[in-house]
């Protein structure tokens, strides 16, 4: 039987964090950052691309919402995304979830981990994608 692993997202303007479950989906891990400002196209090529190379039931994006719990210009664009991925991959779930301070938490942890200033910028997407797969996670924990 083939395990199937969760895709995390934190899509960015101009950056988009990837993060993935291990084979028994107990742990997420950073996979990488995609650079593509603003061509989506390059974005959903890659995640073809890693849709092939793992088995991936769902994909679940961080939704940017204020702290007041209001809905910011980015979620527009968030919701224009999330449709093409509809489109291209019908065959996998695809789920939100709320993102707020996930990239505060990156920030945090690269600090703590005397993470170089240059090396940031290129890993704090994927950190985050970290943080918004862990959240889908527990919710699923804690739903069963």
């Amino acid at each position: 039987m083939i395990n199937m692993r969760i895709l995390g997202i934190d899509y960015g303007d101009s950056r988009v964090g990837i993060a993935i479950t291990d084979e028994l989906g107990i742990t997420a891990q950073g996979l990488e950052t995609i650079h593509h400002n603003g061509n989506d196209k390059v974005v959903l090529r890659r995640i073809d691309e890693l849709l092939q190379l793992y088995h991936i039931d769902t994909m679940v994006i961080g939704m940017p919402i204020n702290m007041n719990g209001s809905r910011t210009q980015r979620v527009e664009v968030t919701n224009k995304f999330i449709h093409k991925l509809k489109c291209r991959f019908n065959h996998v779930k695809i789920e939100t979830v709320d993102e707020r301070l996930t990239t505060v938490a990156a920030h945090k942890t690269m600090n703590y981990l005397n993470i170089n200033k240059n090396d940031k910028k290129n890993i704090v997407d994927t950190i985050s994608a970290v943080y918004i797969l862990e959240t889908y996670m527990n919710k699923i924990k804690n739903e069963n």
